[in-house]
């Protein structure tokens, strides 16, 4: 049996040196060239400020004010004040609403224009 298995080895070996290219067989590969490719710097931008918009998202949508729409929301009592000589009254209710509402940064008067800018 040992005959056998050292028989089949060799000419399992043997097929294999025969199949192998030689040096005057192999394959000729171009050389490797010392040259760059074109670099595409618009598909590079787009990755850049895609993968930001989807870092930016979620600070322009989080909600700053934690007791939203709770009893505890010290944002949701208003102050109001209506002057003697006949103005219309002026409160803090418009400003904080947004707030109290459970609005992130986009829905603060100012600040919402700036986060427009911003991607995502």
């Amino acid at each position: 049996m040992t005959l056998r298995k050292n028989l089949s080895l060799g000419l399992l070996t043997a097929v294999a040196l025969l199949g192998a290219p030689t040096a005057a067989q192999a394959v000729d590969l171009p050389a490797p060239g010392g040259q760059l490719q074109p670099v595409d710097a618009g598909a590079g931008l787009g990755a850049v400020t895609g993968a930001l918009g989807h870092g930016v998202r979620p600070a322009k949508t989080l909600r700053l004010d934690p007791f939203a729409q709770s009893s505890a929301d010290v944002l949701n009592n208003g102050l109001a004040l209506e002057p003697d000589n006949g103005l219309q009254p002026v409160s803090t209710a418009p400003l904080t609403a947004p707030l109290s509402g459970g609005g992130g940064p986009e829905d603060l008067l100012l600040v919402g224009e700036v986060t427009d800018l911003l991607p995502g």
